[in-house]
Parts: C-alpha cells; sequence; structure tokens
C-alpha cells in the first residue's frame, strides 16, 4: 500500500443527506478548510453507529476548531436519512453523511473491501489545501475514538501553523512541542 500523506484527494462527486436535505459534495467542499472524512462499513449495523454517535458527541469541538466531518459508507443517501430518522444515536448526527453506492469514492481512499462492497474503517484527515496529513485504518471489529481523533486534529493543525515544531507521542494542545535539531538527537 502506497501511502497517501500528503496526496491531494482525488476527484468525486457524491450525495449527502445532511441537515434534513440531500446536498452535493464534492472534492472541492474539503478544500478551504480542515476536513475528517470518516469512512464506515453499512447503516443498520453494530460498531458503526457507535463511532457515528461519538463523533456527533464531539461535534461541536470539531467545528469549533474549523473542521468539516464527512462519513461515508456504500449505503445510498436515502439509507443515510432512513437510518438517521429511525435511531436515536444516528439521529442526532448534523454532519454530512454521504453515500457512495458505486463506490468511487472509497476506491479513491484504497478502502474498498472489493469482496464485500464495504468500506474499511478508514479515517482520512485532510488539510484546507486537499491534502491528507492522517490516515487511519482499523479492522472491522475494532470501534474508534472521537476524543483520540480531535487530538491528532489538533496536532495536525499545529504543525501547519508552526513550521520547525512537532508534537510528541500524547500531545495535548498547551503542551510543550519538539523543534527537532542536531541538540535532541539521542537526547529524548
Amino acid at each position: 500500500m502506497s501511502s497517501y500523506i500528503n496526496q491531494e484527494v482525488k476527484p468525486f462527486t457524491a450525495t449527502a443527506f445532511h441537515n434534513g436535505e440531500f446536498v452535493p459534495v464534492s472534492d472541492e467542499n474539503l478544500k478551504g478548510q480542515w476536513s475528517v472524512v470518516f469512512f464506515y462499513p453499512a447503516d443498520f449495523t453494530f460498531v458503526c453507529p457507535t463511532e457515528l454517535g461519538d463523533l456527533a458527541d464531539h461535534y461541536a469541538e470539531f467545528k469549533a476548531r474549523g473542521v468539516e466531518i464527512y462519513a461515508v459508507s456504500t449505503d445510498t443517501h436515502f439509507t443515510h436519512k432512513a437510518w438517521h430518522d429511525t435511531s436515536e444515536t444516528i439521529g442526532k448526527i448534523a454532519f454530512p453523511m454521504i453515500g457512495d453506492p458505486t463506490g468511487t469514492l472509497t476506491r479513491n481512499f484504497g478502502v474498498m473491501i472489493e469482496e464485500a462492497g464495504l468500506a474499511e474503517r478508514g479515517t482520512f484527515v485532510i488539510d484546507p489545501e486537499g491534502k491528507i496529513q492522517i490516515v487511519e485504518i482499523n479492522a472491522g471489529g475494532i470501534g474508534r475514538d472521537a476524543s483520540e481523533l480531535l487530538r491528532k486534529v489538533k496536532a495536525a493543525q499545529y504543525v501547519a501553523a508552526h513550521p520547525g515544531e512537532v508534537c510528541p507521542a500524547k500531545w495535548q494542545e498547551g503542551e510543550e512541542t519538539l523543534a527537532p535539531s542536531l541538540d535532541l538527537v539521542g537526547k529524548i
């Protein structure tokens, strides 16, 4: 698998269910702001609603940082609406839920499970220039944590705003960063 880091998002067009409406979404929506593209296998399943509910609970924090979240599965936007309308957990989602029934977007990001026609649990953080800065892919049975994703987004934003600095493991906003230099070699 080749690295997606610093690669520009490939062109796409899709339809999302968002705020009670069907809206067009394309790669252009991912430019000019930070974005999280959050792939999951399918609507009306088991781990997926726990992840999406967790993201919904943290959505205001992402938005406060100028980050939009896009949830994507190979279901249709119609199925997203039906799930949103029938599930208390999914009903609290305020971010766009993109339908990708052709699998174009899922394949563009390299997370299609071809034999199943479903997406892997792939998370992609995209910078305002439309370039991928974080990639995480989990096995189907392993749910993701929105608070850890938010921590990583904060680190990516910090590094982008402070060239020459890097965020160490477990870095939290406001903590010390590192400035890689010859003086640090072998001293950490």
